[in-house]
């Protein structure tokens, strides 16, 4: 434990990508990741600890058919791909939500992950004019190439400034 005199100082990255480098129409992937049994547990044993996640002889009697990760763990190793392979760069501002989540196949153990983000459309709001809202369409695929989540947010991101452009 810090007591209150410590600093802690951690590297960030100066970002290279700003609103006015997001292409509409861009697409772009990052990953893949491989999904361990013993995360899947793991996870679901301190957020989720439903029957398909957390016991295989359980899972095979739900509806999923198997040992599956918690649609909140798909969720969060997306998270995790998007600022590994795009935002740990961007000048993200964070989202002010998510637009939908669907989780459209179960995530199984050995499973490759692979996210395929695609920019809609960006609009820059008329009171801050330092950054600007991209809308992205977020899959999350598996190995073979099947959407396993499927989601839509729109992200912010700041501007250049003006001086540094000229």
């Amino acid at each position: 434990m810090l007591d209150r005199g410590t600093a802690i100082f951690i590297a960030i990255p100066m970002p290279r990508i700003y609103f006015e480098d997001i292409v509409p129409g861009s697409i772009t992937t990052y990953g893949p990741r491989t999904i361990t049994r013993e995360e899947i547990i793991a996870f679901a044993s301190e957020f989720d600890p439903q029957p398909m996640h957390l016991d295989e002889e359980a899972a095979k009697k739900t509806m999923l058919g198997g040992l599956s990760a918690s649609g909140w763990h798909s969720c969060a190793i997306m998270m995790r791909l998007i600022y590994d392979g795009f935002l740990v760069n961007a000048a993200s501002m964070g989202a002010p939500g998510i637009d939908e989540v669907k989780w459209l196949k179960p995530v199984r153990p050995g499973d490759a992950l692979s996210v395929r983000l695609t920019a809609l459309e960006k609009r820059e709001p008329k009171t801050r004019l330092d950054m600007g809202f991209v809308q992205f369409r977020c899959e999350l695929l598996n190995q073979q190439g099947d959407v396993v989540l499927d989601s839509a947010y729109p992200g912010m991101f700041a501007k250049r400034k003006r001086e540094a452009a000229e």
